[in-house]
């Protein structure tokens, strides 16, 4: 009987601890829903101010991640500890252009004055809003579920008939430790608007 009881509180205590860390604990950069369509929606999103920073490889693995985490833990102007956002958004390298890694700034410290990072690695830009097309899947993401999934979407828009403007992006939503089928990614491709 003892070992249900353990083994009862050992899954709860592993439950709240993961729910305190995932994707429900961090405020979600805000979007509205245009059109849904399977796996892939039109998303209109507003103006978000971001912490960006140069990315030489895919996760962060250079130290971009870490550099806009200590940002957000205190490395700025006012030592003024941040709220972490969902989603890390990510820019692939291009031959115009290396890629680019970013945290959304929480809209209350968007709305006020926001702290001015202490490494000059790490910039502040706004990311202006727009409709997006958007796909949404699970798994870790290697290079050859980047590329199917983007696939997919590029159909989709072509289908539809749109236009597109700029790179695609990567959208991750889950901490390292989050096993690749619960994990959230997307891919937002920009839709021109005229």
């Amino acid at each position: 009987m003892w070992y249900f009881v353990i083994a009862f509180v050992l899954v709860g205590l592993a439950y709240a601890g993961w729910k305190l860390t995932s994707r429900n604990a961090y405020e979600s950069a805000e979007y509205s829903v245009v059109r849904s369509d399977g796996m892939i929606e039109l998303r209109e999103y507003p103006d978000l101010m971001m912490a960006m920073t140069d990315m030489q490889s895919r996760q962060g693995n250079d130290g971009s991640f870490g550099r806009l985490f200590k940002y957000i833990s205190g490395g700025n102007d006012g030592q003024q500890k941040l709220a972490m956002t969902t989603p890390v958004f990510m820019e692939p390298r291009s031959s115009e252009k290396g890629g680019t890694m970013s945290f959304v700034i929480s809209k209350s410290v968007a709305e006020g004055n926001i702290p001015r990072p202490e490494n000059e690695q790490v910039a502040l830009a706004k990311r202006p809003g727009g409709l997006f097309a958007v796909i949404r899947f699970a798994g870790r993401d290697n290079q050859d579920l980047l590329k199917k999934q983007q696939g997919i979407l590029e159909e989709w828009i072509q289908n539809q008939g749109y236009e597109t403007e700029g790179e695609s992006e990567l959208a991750s939503y889950d901490p390292p430790w989050t096993p690749g089928p619960l994990r959230r990614n997307e891919i937002l491709i920009r839709i021109r608007q005229d």
